[in-house]
């Protein structure tokens, strides 16, 4: 049986900025990753301020400015009636006022990079997590198959939850979310662009009544959500042929047909199961929930990824003596949570307001005009500025723990966090 300090479940970006800070302390870590490569569409492509500024303090910055994106400092929205500025990056401190619109799979591929030069990571793809050990009331590691699909064992001092909403270790260790009602589900597809499409904003943004989407521009295509009524999918994948999705995404956005032609089948579209929750305890002897394994986040305004890194942050600060000493408890995993649990559930709190005055009037049909809050921050520059703020800094933002800081382009340095 194997041995590790830390097992990290999951190699999204709260798994591998977790393996990568806790390697740059000196503990041995190893991150299961269920898929054999990063190569996943669909996923969250926002990299806001606060995740941009922290690369750079890890030393990584300069390698991150190479990878392919795009700049977004404004986000506009048409809504109900009207396009409205609803923030603006502009306003905002710091060096970067921009959300990077960056594919995530190089995102993750520039951590993997990074933590692969640090003598105490280990990086196990594809290795599915399947349980956990325990001795007692402790956990004690993780249980999982590799690539062969034979059954392995990885001790560990402290396991950390990484697999997001539908964490096979947070089940495992009897953990629930406590979930809420939300409006919606997503579907998302690819919508090749035109070499005569006009250059605009990175991502649109259109609540109109009953017919809503966002798309991310991806260079040569559109990464497109569309929002369908919450449960709804497989009764309108029975009730109509995908021509009617063509047709409304076509009417939203103003693509041709040739466009959206794309969207051959219904296999083309995947299901995005939205679920907002939070756990009571993120923590059990042993382990530690974070990222959306303790607070799945709604898609809106595109934050649940930089909030699992601010929580990887957090965590690798607090925990990385404490498993250096082979003395981390309960005490330390309380701390995350104290120390991340405002954040979470206000980002939570804002995402429930939009859900109710934007999202559920446009799915029902009844969005008419702009919500008198966006017509507001429309109306007060400084308004669209803290908006901004509070997105794309948020509350409580986390920097780089000493021990993880180098200046770009350094040799590592292996220091400890002790």
């Amino acid at each position: 049986m194997d041995q590790a300090t830390c097992c990290v479940v999951g190699g999204g970006p709260a798994g591998m900025m977790t393996g990568l800070l806790l390697a740059r302390a000196g503990v041995r870590v190893t991150v299961l990753e269920k898929h054999a490569d990063f190569l996943r569409d669909f996923r969250g492509d926002t990299v806001h301020p606060s995740t941009v500024r922290l690369l750079d303090e890890l030393g990584l910055g300069d390698d991150f400015a190479q990878l392919p994106q795009a700049a977004l400092t404004k986000m506009h929205m048409y809504a109900g009636d009207r396009l409205v500025l609803a923030a603006d990056l502009t306003r905002i401190p710091g060096r970067y006022r921009h959300i990077a619109m960056v594919p995530q799979w190089d995102f993750l591929d520039l951590l993997a990079r990074a933590a692969a030069t640090e003598p105490t990571f280990t990086l196990l793809m594809p290795a599915t997590a399947t349980g956990l050990i325990h001795d007692g009331d402790t956990v004690t590691g993780v249980r999982y198959r590799d690539a062969d699909g034979a059954e392995q064992a990885l001790r560990a001092d402290l396991v950390i939850a990484c697999d997001g909403r539908d964490s096979v270790a947070r089940e495992a260790a009897g953990l629930c979310q406590q979930r809420e009602d939300v409006p919606m589900d997503m579907w998302f597809f690819r919508i090749p662009k035109s070499a005569d499409d006009p250059v605009g904003d990175a991502s649109q943004v259109r609540f109109t009544s009953g017919n809503s989407a966002v798309a991310i521009d991806r260079g040569d295509y559109y990464q497109t959500g569309y929002l369908i009524e919450k449960g709804s999918d497989a009764t309108l994948r029975a009730t109509h042929e995908v021509s009617w999705l063509r047709e409304r995404v076509g009417e939203l956005f103003g693509w041709p047909e040739t466009a959206t032609a794309a969207i051959r089948s219904w296999d083309d579209v995947k299901l995005l199961d939205v679920t907002v929750g939070i756990l009571e305890q993120w923590y059990v002897p042993g382990l530690l929930c974070i990222g959306d394994a303790a607070h799945a986040m709604s898609p809106v305004g595109g934050v649940g990824v930089n909030l699992a890194i601010q929580d990887a942050v957090a965590a690798a600060r607090i925990l990385a003596a404490p498993l250096l000493d082979r003395a981390v408890d309960i005490t330390h995993l309380r701390q995350v949570q104290r120390r991340r649990l405002l954040p979470a559930s206000f980002t939570q709190r804002s995402q429930r307001a939009e859900h109710e005055m934007l999202i559920a009037p446009a799915l029902r049909g009844t969005l008419r005009a702009a919500p008198l809050p966006l017509r507001i921050v429309d109306s007060v520059p400084m308004l669209a500025g803290l908006a901004a703020y509070v997105g794309g800094i948020g509350i409580r933002p986390e920097h780089a723990p000493d021990f993880a800081r180098r200046p770009s382009g350094e040799t590592p340095q292996h220091t400890t966090a002790r």
